[in-house]
């Protein structure tokens, strides 16, 4: 199902009136290197859902049409489980019968996978039609679990790896042959972090085990504990990957590994190597260059929030501040504000340590501290670059920060960050710094707080209720109790334990006239919070209990991100 304009599948869609065919053959010209094929473009475009595509494909193509909620795994036949060519086409065996092999698919009329399936198994393929989403959770599901029991930690053969018990095995890596199982479990474990959505990965030493864990929608999850005698040769295999130093142990190295996903398709993983007792703790960072291009609705902004953000981006001047601590969203937030920004006739650069992801027609410079490229340097060598635009990955130091207010004072706007609590405690850690009053007062246009909460499984929260007085207390106003239904997580195999992906909650304040006043004044964070409440500012906890009360989340994931 390649991404062609003029494919079947859009061709039928379109004469039946159920998708747009201009907007569909503009979306696969400016972003066929985002999706594999057309169902996938048409869905995450929701230009139709997955559930219309199947039943008017199935409708027009009079193939049969069925729900995989309800498809048991063990039907799936083993010998027809090639992963490398379920991937590649997105289609699944559901089933064998004599010479037949019943395939499901989201594109009856696509023929390559059909072709290249009845080559591989030599049986005749009966094609099914199921619903585009469904099918590549299932795919998941299938191979997860295959993964699950093949690098269980109980099933590791120490003598087919190629290690004993001596001690120098585990210092350095082994022959490419005796290092294959290594390399094929780190690839396993980078392709299965990606496919579950995690954010980070942790290989972590210990004196008597090995763990591995996932950070999935802001926790950590362990995945596996292979024997702690391969310690050496994990670490070792990674540093390959990310072209680190093996023989330096002694200190901290930072690195950089690119996985092809697929030939349009790739991720990169940010690396830290650090020493500890047991050897090399090794924490990767994904980096998914999708995760910028994201549109501000759907980032979780209130209606008004999103509006006073788009306002700000629209000024020609002024610095607008995402504030909140490591792993709250604050650089999805920027890079999604840039976008808004990156056209052509906006000159942007962005002052970054690290560049996390790239993106086109931006001018993104890393900093270099050992070779003199700081912050500051940076951003004096911008002013001389004609720029309209600037981005400073964060505001670290006084000096800093006297350039960039300086930059959104004479004609520029600035984006960047702080590591601060709340929106009116970022203007409290600027004075701080040592930046006057009168300057934070004339250049901060917007402040935008934020942290990120687990989103609730639809497939299975469940109702919570509580007392009208444990709801006040919990700080829901009166006009909300009414209306509200609240849910709690459950657990299914959709999710990971009642959660899937995320939500930001915002706190977006814009410096009025008054809280200016206030800056000027010296008032402190408690009173500027109290006049922008004034204001109607929804403050961290205010935006979190409204997203609860949405059913987006549950009530105790708001009380640990909002510290309640």
């Amino acid at each position: 199902m390649a991404l062609n304009p003029q494919s079947i599948l859009l061709r039928r869609l379109s004469q039946a009136g159920l998708v747009d065919t201009g907007l569909a053959q503009r979306l696969i010209v400016e972003k066929s290197h985002q999706y594999q094929n057309v169902a996938e473009l048409l869905i995450a475009e929701k230009l139709i859902t997955a559930k219309s595509l199947a039943e008017n494909v199935a409708a027009f193509t009079m193939h049969s049409l069925i729900d995989l909620d309800f498809y048991d795994l063990e039907f799936v036949p083993e010998q027809e489980r090639n992963e490398k060519l379920i991937r590649k086409h997105q289609v699944l065996p559901l089933g064998k019968r004599g010479r037949t092999l019943f395939l499901g698919v989201v594109d009856p009329t696509d023929m390559q996978p059909v072709e290249d399936f009845e080559f591989s198994t030599g049986l005749h393929a009966e094609l099914i039609v199921v619903e585009y989403d469904k099918l590549l959770k299932l795919v998941d599901r299938v191979f997860d679990s295959k993964n699950a029991d093949s690098f269980a930690g109980s099933d590791w053969d120490l003598s087919a790896l190629g290690v004993g018990d001596s001690d120098d095995l585990d210092e350095k890596p082994g022959s490419e042959a005796e290092d294959q199982p290594i390399i094929t479990f780190i690839n396993k474990m980078l392709h299965d972090a990606v496919r579950k959505g995690a954010s980070d990965l942790h290989f972590e030493p210990y004196e008597k085990s090995y763990r591995i864990r996932f950070r999935i929608d802001g926790i950590l999850h362990e995945v596996a504990s292979p024997p702690v005698a391969l310690a050496g040769r994990l670490s070792a295999r990674l540093k390959v990957m990310s072209r680190l130093d093996i023989a330096e142990k002694r200190v901290p190295q930072d690195g950089r590994i690119k996985l092809k996903l697929s030939q349009k398709k790739s991720i990169d993983f940010r690396v830290s190597s650090l020493p500890t007792l047991w050897g090399e703790k090794i924490v990767m960072r994904i980096l998914d260059s999708d995760s910028a291009m994201l549109g501000i609705d759907i980032l979780g902004y209130e209606e008004s929030q999103k509006q006073l953000y788009l306002s700000a981006l629209e000024q020609p001047q002024g610095m607008i501040l995402v504030t909140g601590p490591t792993g709250s969203g604050k650089t999805v937030s920027l890079y999604t504000g840039l976008n808004i920004l990156n056209t052509e006739e906006t000159n942007i650069s962005t002052a970054e340590d690290p560049v996390e992801i790239n993106l086109a027609g931006i001018n993104q410079v890393q900093m270099n501290n050992k070779a003199g490229l700081t912050f500051p340097i940076a951003l004096k060598a911008f002013l001389r670059q004609d720029p309209d635009v600037i981005m400073v990955g964060e505001i670290r130091d006084l000096e800093t920060a006297e350039i960039a207010i300086k930059a959104a004072q004479t004609g520029h706007l600035v984006l960047s960050t702080l590591h601060t609590n709340s929106a009116p405690e970022t203007l409290t850690r600027l004075l701080n710094m040592g930046v006057p009053a009168y300057n934070v007062a004339s250049s901060v246009s917007l402040i935008i707080a934020q942290r990120l909460a687990r989103r609730l499984c639809n497939h299975c929260k469940a109702p919570e209720l509580l007392p009208e007085a444990e709801l006040m207390r919990q700080g829901f106003t009166a006009e909300q109790l009414p209306t509200m239904k609240l849910f709690k997580p459950v657990g299914c195999e959709y999710c990971t334990g009642g959660y899937k992906g995320r939500v930001g909650i915002y706190e977006v304040m814009p410096i009025s006239a008054v809280i200016a006043e206030k800056i000027m004044a010296g008032e402190n964070s408690l009173e500027i919070a109290k006049q922008a409440q004034r204001e109607g500012i929804n403050n961290l906890r205010q935006s979190g209990l409204a997203k609860a009360a949405a059913g987006l989340t549950s009530l105790a994931e708001i009380n640990r991100v909002t510290n309640a």
